[in-house]
């Protein structure tokens, strides 16, 4: 397999960690409808506590999982992260299938929760270390893509399991994708500039060697990683005044990509199209279709990031992902929506799927693999999952709340309103990095000319 090859099925493998990631967390939308038949005493449907409890338990073990996994693979390397990550999940999904009780289904979500985290943390700066500059784009953009499929797959299963309100088999089948990643990480290689990191530079040159089209392209590229190569650095580096524009960039975006409201909609969009009038069928089918949007929209991103640029992408479709939640608020300002509005509101919701989840939610990891320098990317990736997951968790915990407190129409209109700071947040302060090198992205930070525009 030539270099060109062997790097997208590099980049496809380790993906398979974003299909786990969006499994996991997109399953309990549908799971949710059920689990309170079998672990509530009374056999009743679960509060609005417990089911965010439920929902949010994996994102609070992410929290733990992504800041584990930047200092234990600067240690260790990338590659074995991800193998941990594997078997992690792997034993989750069997205990959250075989759960008797809302605590122990709590429990192994955080599990889960851990590796997810890791796999968020590692798996985009794995592939963006190995991936040629001009095609790092699309590459890393498949780990987001693999999340959305992962959603969409847990979409039609969480449809067909529906029926018969099977939720343990629903959580069970998060082993096969896992199994699938555990399997293909043996014809893996380790990063070359992990390698490098570690003082390993003939290692780091037989990968990328495997990776890329000629000898000299290699020779190269090796010289360009040795000149940025220093000691791993300490987390008081990554906080240093001259990375702080990195920082700012990497973890703002995470930041907004949570708070614009696009995982909430996904948590808990067959919960309030439930309350909306939808029957569970029909709430069922309308998240599936979210799936199905979300995967078009972030395929369509993995053209536009090397076309278009990562910073382009997000200006021209955030104010569209507003103008959807907007529509989507309108559409319940007289209550539950009948005849035209409740049509009305499946629009907005899947339009800001594909504004959304085709600008931002598509930046969010690339954006974090590219602004460090090598000392410190496993640390400043760490930040950036740290910042997705808080908000997350933030927004899971709190969705359902904000819907009662100020009716659905007042939340998304408060979601709307997010995706227009987050338009500013990129117009002010996220650079640029299409089609450059890791290590010219270095130098500007090293320079100060790190900046938007």
């Amino acid at each position: 397999m030539d270099g060109s090859r062997f790097v997208v099925f590099v980049a496809a493998i380790a993906a398979m960690g974003g299909l786990l990631f969006g499994y996991d967390t997109g399953i309990i939308s549908a799971a949710l409808l059920f689990i309170g038949h079998d672990l509530n005493p009374h056999g009743a449907e679960l509060g609005n506590l417990a089911k965010q409890l439920i929902a949010s338990a994996i994102v609070a073990g992410a929290l733990v999982g992504c800041m584990a996994a930047g200092p234990i693979s600067d240690r260790i390397g990338r590659r074995l992260v991800v193998v941990a990550a594997a078997i992690v999940f792997i034993v989750g999904s069997i205990t959250a299938a075989a759960a008797g009780s809302i605590a122990v289904l709590v429990l192994s979500r955080l599990v889960l929760g851990l590796a997810i985290g890791a796999t968020s943390q590692i798996v985009p700066v794995y592939i963006a270390e190995l991936a040629p500059a001009a095609r790092r784009g699309a590459l890393v953009v498949l780990f987001q893509l693999a999340i959305v499929g992962g959603i969409l797959v847990s979409s039609i299963v969480g449809w067909l399991l529906g029926a018969s309100g099977a939720w343990r088999l629903m959580f069970l089948l998060g082993i096969v994708p896992a199994i699938i990643l555990l399997v293909g990480l043996f014809w893996l290689p380790e990063s070359p500039r992990f390698q490098s990191l570690n003082g390993n530079r003939e290692a780091a040159r037989k990968t990328l060697l495997r990776v890329r089209s000629s000898s000299a392209e290699v020779d190269k590229e090796l010289d360009d990683i040795e000149e940025t190569v220093h000691a791993e650095r300490s987390w008081s580096e990554l906080f240093t005044p001259r990375l702080r524009p990195a920082l700012i960039a990497g973890m703002g975006v995470a930041m907004f990509s949570q708070i614009t409201g696009t995982n909430a909609v996904i948590y808990y969009a067959p919960t309030i199209l439930k309350s909306a009038g939808f029957g569970e069928n029909a709430a069922l089918l309308t998240s599936l279709a979210v799936g199905v949007t979300i995967v078009a929209s972030t395929s369509f991103g993995i053209w536009a990031v090397d076309r278009w640029g990562r910073r382009k992408l997000m200006l021209r479709f955030l104010p569209f992902a507003a103008l959807s939640l907007l529509v989507l608020g309108f559409a319940f300002t007289s209550g539950t929506p009948h005849g035209v509005m409740r049509w009305l509101a499946v629009g907005g919701l899947l339009g800001n799927e594909i504004f959304n989840v085709g600008s931002i939610s598509v930046a969010i990891w690339l954006v974090g693999s590219e602004v460090f320098p090598l000392g410190v990317r496993g640390k400043g990736m760490s930040m950036v999952a740290l910042s997705h997951w808080s908000f997350d968790l933030l927004i899971s915990l709190t969705t359902l709340s904000l819907v009662s407190a100020f009716g659905p129409a007042g939340a998304f209109w408060l979601f709307g309103l997010a995706n227009l700071l987050a338009f500013a947040f990129v117009w002010r302060l996220v650079p640029e990095t299409r089609g450059r090198s890791l290590e010219s992205i270095e130098a500007d930070l090293h320079s100060g000319k790190f900046r938007a525009g």
